[in-house]
Formats: structure tokens, sequence, C-alpha cells
């Protein structure tokens, strides 16, 4: 059977400098363990370390990788998978600022739906960390080298994942994986911490071949750099440049509508978002990939002052229609109508409300995951 490296997880991540909440830190002679839920699986992987945002090289002195057993919980690892990671055959490796290294491949059976354990031994002062801000996932960060510690009493919880990218497993060859691209609808904020009820988790639990795996970003904007870089400039790198991809969902459009009025800043229109969506059409197509696109969500009376006007959501419904109507996609998974009330369709139902008005719950997250018609992510 013949077999390539294809992407098995992914976490977009974002400059500490340019967030002042959800913990932007560094690290100086402490262990990170990181908890990441593969969504695809293989025999052998490589891990992807970033320090993109850095000002100064990162070191590691010692990675290693391990499985979370079933009934585990917090940081513990099964010492029986405990395995070192090298880098070009040394133990340890050296990041340059603003730049990424891949770990040399370790045979780990792993599947998908596996908790692989990530640990780094962060020896000197690392400078405020390239990080994804809201993965909705427990880290933890330990004193001094605990890279293969079976468990990690008294380490301290983190809501942020630190350094790494992303997991590519040699998967058998025409396996197809799909990138979930967009905001926080697909990361997953308003879902449960730790329970992998992101709309992408649910998604992968239907799929009979493949699987996606998440590039969003909470904030995040198609049009506009505010948290992370916006969507059109970052697609290259989180789409393009991902291994094994053949399909990409997009979910964007709210943070486009309700950030401007938040921030004070200028309103952007229908006509901007269509040409956004139109681009990242043509870039899909021309490299290859279908596309799938939702419709914007709801979000009216979101908590967020100044998210919400009467002329936003008309904005969204006008977008909205285009969505429905067009061609330039390959497929639509209509989340706006799977979501909203059907009273007050500018509302979400309050039984998919996190509670914020904007995020969605578990079950809302489930129900944007049913829109998807699996049959359109296979080749």
């Amino acid at each position: 059977m013949t077999t390539t490296w294809v992407a098995a997880f992914r976490s977009a991540v974002i400059d500490p400098t340019k967030l002042s909440y959800n913990e932007p830190r560094s690290f100086a002679d402490q262990t990170l363990r990181q908890i990441l839920h593969l969504d695809g699986g293989g025999t052998t992987l490589r891990v992807r370390l970033s320090n993109r945002y850095g000002t100064a090289p990162l070191t590691v002195a010692a990675a290693r990788v391990a499985v979370r057993p079933a009934a585990g919980k917090a940081a513990e690892i099964d010492p029986g998978t405990d395995t070192g990671l090298r880098f070009d055959g040394r133990d340890g490796t050296t990041v340059p600022a603003g730049g990424e290294v891949v770990s040399d491949p370790v045979e780990l059976a792993v599947e998908a739906g596996t908790d692989l354990v990530l640990s780094l031994y962060l020896p000197e002062e690392t400078g405020l960390a390239t990080f994804s801000h809201q993965p909705i996932e427990t880290g933890y960060v330990a004193e001094g080298d605990a890279v293969s510690a079976t468990t990690l009493p008294g380490a301290r919880e983190v809501g942020a994942r630190f350094y790494v990218t992303g997991v590519d497993v040699l998967a058998p060859e025409g396996t197809t994986v799909a990138v979930a691209f967009g905001d926080s609808w697909f990361e997953g904020v308003g879902t449960t911490p730790g329970t992998n009820r992101r709309s992408p988790n649910l998604l992968n639990r239907r799929l009979a071949r493949g699987w996606v795996v998440n590039q969003g970003i909470a904030g995040n904007r198609l049009l506009t750099d505010e948290v992370g870089e916006h969507g059109l400039a970052r697609f290259d790198r989180d789409v393009l440049q991902v291994p094994g991809v053949s399909h990409v969902l997009i979910n964007f459009g709210i943070n486009d509508l309700g950030l401007p009025g938040l921030l004070g800043q200028p309103s952007v229109t229908a006509e901007e978002i269509v040409a956004g969506f139109t681009e990242l059409a043509r870039r899909s197509h021309e490299a290859g990939l279908r596309i799938l696109v939702a419709t914007v969500g709801p979000f009216a009376d979101s908590v967020y002052s100044g998210m919400d006007s009467p002329e936003v959501r008309e904005i969204r419904r006008t977008v909205n229609a285009w969505i429905r109507d067009t061609d330039v996609f390959d497929g639509v998974f209509d989340v706006a109508a799977a979501v909203q009330d059907p009273q007050r369709p500018d509302h979400l139902r309050a039984e998919f409300d996190s509670g914020d008005h904007m995020h969605l719950n578990d079950a809302g997250a489930q129900a944007m995951a049913d829109t998807v018609d699996v049959g359109s992510l296979t080749l």
C-alpha cells in the first residue's frame, strides 16, 4: 500500500502581541504539556512546531509524544507509548524567530479520536509565545523538565495552546482531508471544553472515510486583520499548504459584520464580503480544491455591545441570500437556517445558544455539523 503524509491535526496560531486576553505568555525552565485530539490516524507521525510570531529563537531542549489513556485524566500519559521526538536526528531543536520546524518521523500508531499528548521542555526564557488563543482544551505547565512524567501533579492549567501547529501522519494515498477554515464557530467557542464537541469534530463522526482538520480562529475576519491575519491573507498557509487537502469548508462573516461596531471601525458592505468569498472560491478552484461555504449565522442581541444593529442584520441577510443562490461554490451548508429561531430569524434558537447570543453550545455545534452533506466531502 502506498502511503503519503497528510494532516491529522491542525491548530491555527496568532500573534500574542495583538491580543491582551486568553493567556498570551512566556515560559522559562518549564514543561508544557498539551492535548492534541487527532482527526485522523496512521502508523507514523510527525509534529510541527512554530515560532512564527517570536522575536528570538525558541529553544526546545526535549520533546515527547504519548497517547493519553482512554480513561486518563488531565495531563496523564500512557508510559508504554511515550516516544521521544527528534529533529534532524537530535533530541532538541531551536526554532528560528518567524520560523517553523517539523520533527523527524516516529513510529507511533494513532487513530482518529486519539488524544495525543505533546510535552515540550523549554529551558530558556521564550518571550511571548506564538499561540492558539481559544482551543477549548486545557494545557498544563510544570516546573523543570518533566516531559516523561506519567502525571504532572501541581501543574498549572492554561486555556490556550502554544507553539504547535499540526500533526501529520502517513496515511493511504488518496485519503481526503478537508480544512475547516474560519472563525469561532469552527474553533468551538461556546462548546464544553475538553470534550471535542466543536462542529468539525462532530462532522468527523459522520464521515466514513477521510477527515476534517480545524483551522478556525475565534475572532478572525475574512477581510481585516484583527485576531489573527484575515482569511484572505492566511488562506495559502492555513489551507493550501496543509498536506493532503482536497476540500475546504468556509465559515466567515460574523466578525466582519459585528466587530466594526464593537471597535468603532468603519462598517463592511455586503459587496465587500461577497467579493472576499468569491476570491476564496477562485483560489480554491485554481488549486484544485472543492469549496463549501456556510451561510452567516445569526447573532442579534449579542451580549457584545455594538456588534448588532439593524444595518448589520440586513447585510447578513443580503450575504446569505447570495450564498444560497450563487454557483461559485461547490456546495453550501446552510448553518443560519439550521440554528436560527424560526420566529426571530436574526436570533439564535434558545436551545443552541451558549449564553452570549452569538456562539453555539454543544447542541448548536451538532446542528451545524449536520448541515454538511458528507457526500460532498468525497472525491
